[in-house]
């Protein structure tokens, strides 16, 4: 059965670049967005790793740990960090792992239904800190993954557990959030944001990000 949404993400124990990696003790209390390769030396996803390793002092900033899974060996992983680090002029330091066994793509439902036994899909999975999956997306062979929306949704999903909020169409950091329609006792209201909101609709009411 496919994980859905708030499942706890499978633990798993398996090889990488940077060593053995048991899933839920190496992912601690971070956020974790785990994503998919079909193989190594493959070019959009070259493009992929190398724009995430430029990418590593955001996620750090967000408490988010990176890890990639690729079904090719240790060996394979490390010839092909360093021509990433080449042509992408980016230094790969997040672990990728070498899931020749394919257990990590059996547990996540990664291989292609259509494709060869060992070809995973280009999956990409945000994982919280209680381990449990907040976001999956799947992209085709065709198309390189938008990081910059990884991030967005990851800056979306912490705001969204502090505060009783959504965040509407397009939304960014810094941007007027929704008050969620649950929330309906206006000294509550009163209380949680300040700042007052602005009422389009009775159940569309939009606040300023609580934390700005």
């Amino acid at each position: 059965m496919s994980l859905r949404l708030g499942d706890i993400a499978p633990d798993f124990t398996q090889q990488s670049s940077q060593g053995e990696i048991r899933f839920h003790e190496w992912a601690g209390e971070h956020w974790v967005v785990l994503f998919s390769h079909p193989a190594d030396f493959t070019p959009v996803c070259t493009t992929e790793l190398g724009y995430t390793a430029k990418l590593g002092e955001q996620f750090a900033q967000r408490n988010t740990k990176v890890l990639a899974v690729s079904v090719d060996p240790v060996e394979s992983h490390h010839r092909w960090i360093a021509d990433i680090n080449e042509t992408q002029n980016a230094k790969v330091d997040f672990p990728i792992l070498a899931d020749a066994d394919r257990k990590v793509a059996t547990l996540y439902d990664m291989i292609h239904p259509d494709s060869l036994a060992n070809l995973t899909v280009r999956t990409v999975f945000v994982i919280d800190p209680l381990k449990k999956i907040r976001l999956t997306l799947t992209y085709p062979a065709s198309t390189g993954r938008n990081f910059d929306e990884i991030l967005r949704v990851i800056d979306s999903l912490q705001l969204t557990d502090r505060y009783k909020v959504a965040t509407p169409a397009n939304w960014r950091d810094g941007d007027d959030v929704v008050i969620v329609p649950s929330l309906t006792d206006e000294a509550e209201i009163a209380e949680r944001f300040p700042r007052g909101y602005n009422a389009v609709r009775p159940y569309l009411r939009l606040t300023a990000q609580p934390n700005r």
